[in-house]
């Protein structure tokens, strides 16, 4: 073997001296090669090594995965539609027998609920003798009921980390709470008793009483709440929404249990009332919890709708001018005949708002505004503040612009706002409508940013007040 190999190699070089290099390394291997050639020994194992080892293991493992997972797989590719996941939540709507409703959204990664009682009665739906009711309710129905003291109800609410809270508006009355997901079931404990166990205790009452009246004062200094009362007093004279919410310091006087009493049972009734919730709520459990809660409300089928088409609104335009000479500044508002919750028109007076827009003095901008007549205000510092409105009802609405000014300025102002409105109806560009329109999305979308916001859209689109979000309400019965 040994001579093969010489000679293949001397065939390959031509130099001696490498032939006899090569044939002492030959000689050498041969004398140090014992006769049974030990295992070659392994090296030393090192830290990567064994991890590379690790993962080759764990890669094997996935040829024959856990049958833990298998059963939940399946052999083709599912062809289920997400869409509903993915996209925005359905609200459902089911109606009860009694013509009660209950509306839910559900959110699945939602910790928090707003539970609520939306209500169409307020201000409007009472006479001249008991104007102010309505609010007096809103007040004391959170004063105890037969199961719970007023400082036992304020308590569970705290212990929950809770709000409990209401408003009354000239349509509508509402009371909510916001709560964890938890206590959904407790918060709607808490709605169904007060609406149908309050106590109205005669002391508690007259304390209120003093409440409200001291309430009513402090109003009375805010110009903006006087400025809107008393537009709509001269814009809807002699009809109900010229009526303030709070009514008058003598009925605030005279208002009794009786009186209370006799609005629950005329406007509280199941087909006025909607239960609005948003966030960790079920839909099911809700209507479940609700039929066994309640069980007390009136089921007159009389509607807001049809007490509305018995006494309308009627506009009325007039003037009315209240002078105080203690106060510096004017405060100015002018308003035409707007359009219905349910009137086409209603979304047009929403871009048009958005088209006249807002200005503050603090704020600045100036000639770099969007509105026209914010420029106009701002460059020739003809007003201190400027907003546009436009306020939606059943059956009419009111729309313009509200101001302040100082007293020498107040010819200007107006001229300068008249001019932008009666501008709308004739030379409107396409760049101004798109802006606009895109402010009031914007805005629209905003305000319903959170459990609490939403349970209000949804209380008032299913109350029949309102429908201008997309929101797809879904009737489950």
């Amino acid at each position: 073997m040994a001579s093969k190999l010489l000679r293949h190699v001397y065939r390959r070089s031509p130099n001696p001296n490498f032939l006899l290099h090569q044939t002492r390394i030959l000689s050498s291997q041969a004398l140090a090669t014992p006769s049974a050639t030990p295992p070659p020994s392994h090296p030393p194992v090192m830290p990567y090594d064994q991890l590379a080892e690790q993962v080759k293991q764990k890669l094997k493992k996935l040829d024959n995965p856990n049958p833990l997972f298998l059963q939940h797989a399946s052999p083709e590719p599912t062809l289920t539609d997400h869409t509903a996941i993915l996209s925005a939540p359905s609200t459902k709507v089911t109606t009860l027998p009694s013509g009660f409703r209950i509306a839910t959204e559900s959110n699945l990664a939602s910790q928090t609920a707003t539970v609520g009682v939306w209500i169409d009665a307020g201000s409007r739906f009472e006479t001249d003798e008991t104007n102010g009711t309505a609010h007096f309710l809103e007040h004391m129905i959170f004063k105890g009921t037969n199961r719970r003291s007023a400082r036992a109800l304020e308590e569970e609410i705290e212990n929950m980390g809770g709000h409990l809270n209401a408003y009354t508006s000239r349509e509508q009355t509402t009371y909510y709470a916001k709560i964890l997901k938890g206590d959904v079931p407790v918060a709607l404990d808490i709605l169904a008793d007060i609406l149908q166990n309050s106590c109205f205790d005669e002391g508690r009452i007259n304390r209120e009483r003093d409440v409200i009246l001291r309430e009513m004062e402090e109003v009375e200094g805010q110009a903006e709440e006087v400025i809107f009362d008393h537009l709509h007093a001269t814009a809807f004279q002699y009809s109900p929404l010229g009526r303030t919410i709070l009514g008058p310091a003598q009925n605030i006087k005279t208002i009794s249990k009786a009186h209370l009493q006799n609005y629950i049972s005329t406007h509280y009734t199941a087909p006025r009332m909607v239960i609005s919730a948003a966030g960790a709520v079920q839909h099911e459990d809700m209507v479940e919890q609700v039929k066994k809660l309640f069980t007390k409300l009136s089921t007159n089928p009389t509607t807001a709708a049809q007490l509305v088409a018995k006494e309308p609104a009627a506009f009325t335009g007039s003037e009315v001018r209240m002078i105080d000479d203690d106060v510096s500044l004017a405060q100015f508002a002018v308003a035409f005949e707007g359009a219905s919750w349910t009137d086409p028109d209603s979304i047009a007076l929403m871009v048009m708002q958005s088209m006249l827009g807002s200005w503050n003095k603090n704020t600045g901008g100036g000639k770099h505004l969007g509105s026209e007549l914010a420029q106009r205000i701002g460059i020739n510092e003809i007003a201190e503040s400027m907003m546009a409105f436009n306020t939606n009802y059943k059956d009419t609405g009111l729309f313009g612009v509200y101001a302040i000014a100082k007293p020498d300025g107040l010819d200007d102002l107006a001229w300068a706002i008249m001019y932008e409105i009666s501008k709308l109806s004739y030379r409107v560009s396409e760049e101004d409508v798109t802006r606009a329109r895109n402010q009031l999305k914007s805005s629209l979308q905003l305000h319903i940013d959170g459990t609490s916001p939403i349970a209000e859209d949804i209380g008032r689109q299913v109350g029949g007040c309102v429908c201008v979000s997309e929101r797809e309400i879904v009737p489950i019965c």
